[in-house]
């Protein structure tokens, strides 16, 4: 591969790119970003490294969550705020199924950034340059609106500070306390049409806290409980950004991605020969790649190496991403492949990416069921191979949004119109989040004991 540097992606190949027209302005925000200070530290990255390493090899699991994309016009403290409540919801029950630590990764505070299948799409007769995410341009349907511009690579920094100091203050506040999530989770079992399903794991919570509280442990003598860790995440898509927010670490020496403590590559951009591999390959960060259906498995093992070549186990995260209907088919070759080479990763499942469809009405979606049956393929598959299943990776968010179809509530595609927000994909709101949850459970808690 050659020697890396803090810029050797530049003389690569690259996709997903924006076409700014005055490189000046490029250079000059570019500067500016690596001047500011950075948005997570070294050691924060190293610990959540750890962790990953744990979720590897078995002891551990990951749920990975957040918007499909961040925007300038929805940020506010209550959104953040819902999304981080219902992430922690999640976490509580698969803790307890899954007897092990759930690490929390979210995506937020820097995913801003979307590969789109071309360049240019068509809205109301009009051809237009495609919406890539508020960090390039505006999603308004107009020529002038959809001209990228490098400005808005300092919103998008603005933003994530704000949002990633308001994590903090929620993880660290006492919002995160385990006795206040399991009473969210209890109010959503009480008005869940399939509440009484939900109501057993919910009284083994009970009965642990109830126990735990009578043994002295409780939120005000032990910190576990009433505090958290949050990490952030988001794909790594323009090289710029990440570069400018790249520090080397007075204790260590290594190149950290400061933008965020985890970073993932798409299936549109894990080219072997490609700019993205070339940045990431790097950085010290954990570094997922996604892994869609045209993924080979000599491919990936090269992928896996050029990546990771010291094998270690916590730097990669290989995100399935196959369909509900081919999952089975395409991850089990990959699976074992991987296994029988000695590669050290961290599997987990995006139910989401495989599995959009376009309603009839016109509104792009996906069906909870199709998601759930991904899921549990992903377990089959880890559970026939002898590997880990290690995580899963949703497209979420806290609010009341009708973006994806099913669920206990019955989301029909007739009623998408009613609160469809997203800027891109369709996401699981609040309750299909906690519902998928509770409904793998189950899954995990064999597979665990597998």
């Amino acid at each position: 591969m050659g020697t890396w540097s803090l810029d050797s992606w530049r003389s690569k190949p690259i996709l997903q790119q924006p076409n700014y027209p005055d490189q000046a302005v490029v250079d000059s925000v570019e500067a500016t970003l690596a001047r500011r200070p950075p948005l997570v530290f070294a050691g924060e990255v190293r610990s959540l490294r750890e962790q990953l390493a744990e979720a590897t090899e078995g002891r551990a699991f990951l749920l990975q969550g957040g918007d499909c994309a961040e925007s300038f016009a929805e940020f506010h403290p209550d959104k953040i705020r819902d999304t981080f409540k219902v992430l922690l919801q999640m976490a509580v029950v698969l803790t307890f199924a899954g007897s092990c630590p759930v690490i929390k990764v979210g995506r937020m505070a820097g995913q801003f950034a979307k590969p789109r299948s071309a360049d240019t799409e068509t809205i109301n007769g009009l051809e237009l340059p495609s919406y890539r995410g508020d960090i390039v341009n505006d999603i308004n349907p107009t020529v002038e609106a959809r001209v990228p511009d490098p400005r808005r690579l300092l919103d998008a920094y603005n933003q994530s500070v704000a949002t990633q100091n308001l994590l903090r203050a929620f993880a660290q506040g006492g919002l995160a306390d385990l006795n206040q999530v399991h009473k969210w989770n209890l109010s959503f079992i009480d008005k869940s049409p399939l509440g009484e399903k939900y109501q057993t794991l919910a009284s083994h919570i009970d009965q642990a806290l109830a126990f735990m509280d009578a043994c002295g442990i409780d939120s005000a003598n032990t910190p576990q409980i009433r505090e958290t860790n949050l990490y952030t995440s988001h794909e790594a898509l323009l090289l710029n950004y990440e570069q400018a927010l790249t520090r080397e670490d007075s204790i260590d020496g290594g190149w950290y991605d400061c933008s965020a403590h985890m970073l993932w590559i798409g299936d549109r951009t894990r080219q072997l020969d490609g700019a993205h591999i070339e940045f990431l390959r790097g950085v010290e960060n954990p570094i997922g790649v996604k892994v869609g259906p045209t993924m080979q498995a000599d491919e990936l093992i090269r992928l896996i190496d050029i990546l990771n070549p010291e094998n270690l186990p916590g730097r990669l995260n290989l995100i399935s991403r196959m369909g509900a209907e081919n999952v089975i088919e395409n991850l089990a070759p990959l699976a074992r492949k991987v296994k029988s080479e000695g590669r050290q990763v961290l599997w987990s499942c995006d139910p989401m990416h495989g599995n959009t469809i376009k309603a009839s009405s016109g509104y792009k979606t996906r069906a909870v069921d199709s998601i759930l049956k991904e899921m549990k393929g992903f377990f089959e598959v880890h559970n026939a191979e002898g590997t880990c299943a290690g995580g899963v990776h949703f497209e979420m968010t806290g609010q009341n949004v009708t973006e994806c179809i099913g669920g206990a509530y019955q989301i029909t595609e007739e009623s998408l119109a009613d609160r469809y927000h997203t800027h891109c994909d369709p996401r699981l709101n609040a309750d299909q989040s906690l519902e998928l949850a509770f409904l793998i459970a189950d899954t995990l808690k064999t597979s665990r004991g597998r």
